[in-house]
């Protein structure tokens, strides 16, 4: 709400409220951040496939067009998360990737047992499975583009050769896109999950059932702000 001319009461601002019986998920920027890193990681991926496979690279030909493709989306990999720092949503979720938490090894633990209720596996906003997905592809994109840079500037660390970076970067490829497809296949079997990164909203009742402790941790922050106002 704006403050008028000559008014004594403080400016207030009003948030958007949220639609019945949902919760907020996603902020814009953090949306945009995945489906930008995302796009990247398909055309990079896409690309290499392009370059790899001999039937591929017949049938789609300009090799040097695909090279040049696949050299800068993979170098431009970690720019939407470079961007993504200037929200302050998308540094608390990175806080929040970033640490471990008791009922985190619980969920591993259930993983395990193949316990698959919710009650056996709780979870924050990010579920153990997720951050342990996030630190693996932030680990991997890093040591790849590094490797990428030494096949691209030969010469630029003459004491690693050209073979094993070569070696290295296949390798962790492969493994990319076996850790990416089932990724997407969790995705895909989750239609609510989507739909959270889709429009930034998520059914409560969902959120009660896989993320109870995220709900929690949402509902003692908004006693606090409240608590601050008053």
């Amino acid at each position: 709400m704006r403050s008028t001319a000559g008014s004594t009461e403080p400016t207030v601002t009003v948030a958007r409220p949220e639609p019945e019986g949902r919760v907020r998920r996603f902020s814009t920027a953090e949306r945009m951040v995945h489906r930008a890193t995302g796009y990247l990681m398909l055309l990079c991926l896409a690309s290499a496939a392009c370059l790899y496979f001999g039937p591929l690279a017949q049938l789609v030909g300009r090799r040097h067009l695909m090279v040049t493709v696949h050299e800068w989306s993979g170098i431009s990999l970690p720019l939407p998360s470079l961007l993504g720092l200037f929200s302050p949503a998308f540094r608390a979720d990175l806080r929040r990737l970033n640490r471990f938490a008791v009922y985190d090894r619980q969920w591993l633990r259930a993983v395990r047992r193949r316990r698959k209720s919710p009650e056996a596996r709780p979870a924050g906003k990010f579920n153990a499975g997720q951050k342990l997905y996030a630190g693996w592809i932030a680990g991997a994109v890093l040591v790849m583009m590094f490797t990428g840079l030494l096949m691209w500037f030969m010469g630029l660390l003459p004491f690693i050769s050209r073979t094993s970076a070569i070696f290295v970067h296949d390798v962790l490829a492969w493994a990319t896109t076996f850790v990416v497809l089932g990724h997407m296949r969790k995705a895909l079997e989750d239609p609510e999950a989507r739909l959270g990164m889709r429009t930034g909203y998520v059914n409560r009742s969902w959120a009660q059932r896989y993320h109870s402790r995220w709900l929690r941790e949402e509902h003692v922050g908004d006693l606090s702000e409240r608590r601050t106002v008053e």
